[in-house]
């Protein structure tokens, strides 16, 4: 699986940068969801097949921050990210007439910058007030690899303060993008419906739907892993969920873009094209 995430995403990648009729900010974005899925997935993975080969399983203290900093910040950035592309369709489908000089390449830039800064900064400030708590019960984590919630119930101290830390950045980071995308979404779909073409309808919701699937695969983990009552879930309960939005979704956000996407199946056939030229 982790194979198929690196090649299907690192493929897509290089398939929107070599292809000029691609170069644009919903390509842009899409780009850039890979490269956060490549990063996101190589947080955990690489460990987890590594603890599956060997007997030491064992991570430093500094190895387990650092392992939760970047998981974190690369998850927030995802989630801000998909809000990002959700305001890319509202405009692209409710203004189209003045989309071009909305979304120009500074604005792209700038938001999709944004998006790593905030989740960087956010994750830092979770990352270490996280590692001051005192961890006396055990020096086991009952999960695949440092994360919040399992290195909470470590902690011999009251962590009343840190949930609620946890809580007002899920709120923020995940919850806020999560409505921010439903409510553009909902402006879509009433636009959508005062189409009176069939075709054209077809064509913008067809510009929709994969962005829908992978919304709802990724933010119903994230929402569950981090939003729900600590005695509310079992570790068990959080090793499926988080399996699901860390190695499952980043693997299928490429395969569901490139099956529902007749720009990319196009481009991907091109591209497949001129390399079997080269060769010969």
């Amino acid at each position: 699986m982790y194979v198929i995430t690196l090649s299907g995403n690192l493929v897509l990648i290089i398939v929107v940068r070599l292809n000029l009729r691609l170069q644009t900010p919903m390509y842009f974005f899409l780009s850039n969801l890979s490269l956060i899925d490549i990063c996101f997935s190589s947080t955990v993975v690489p460990k987890i097949l590594s603890n599956t080969i060997s007997r030491d399983r064992s991570i430093s203290f500094v190895g387990c921050a650092t392992q939760m900093y970047f998981h974190l910040a690369l998850g927030g950035t995802e989630c801000l990210l998909l809000a990002v592309m959700a305001y890319d369709r509202y405009t692209a489908i409710c203004n189209p007439l003045h989309y071009t000089t909305i979304i120009d390449k500074r604005l792209c830039v700038g938001m999709v910058t944004g998006c790593w800064v905030l989740s960087f900064v956010n994750s830092f400030i979770l990352t270490f007030f996280t590692f001051q708590l005192p961890y006396c019960k055990s020096n086991l984590i009952s999960h695949f690899f440092c994360e919040m919630p399992p290195l909470f119930r470590l902690s011999c101290q009251d962590i009343w303060l840190n949930e609620v830390a946890e809580y007002i950045s899920g709120a923020f980071v995940a919850l806020g993008s999560f409505l921010f995308i439903i409510v553009s979404y909902l402006f879509i779909t009433v636009t959508v419906l005062r189409i009176r073409n069939n075709n054209a309808r077809k064509k913008a919701l067809s510009t929709c739907t994969s962005h829908i699937l992978v919304v709802f695969l990724y933010y119903g983990g994230i929402m569950f892993m981090h939003l729900h009552p600590r005695s509310a879930s079992s570790a068990e309960q959080d090793r499926v969920v988080t399996i699901l939005y860390t190695v499952v979704t980043p693997m299928m956000n490429p395969i569901i873009y490139s099956i529902r996407n007749k720009d990319i199946k196009v481009a991907l056939r091109k591209t497949m094209h001129n390399i079997k030229l080269h060769f010969y």
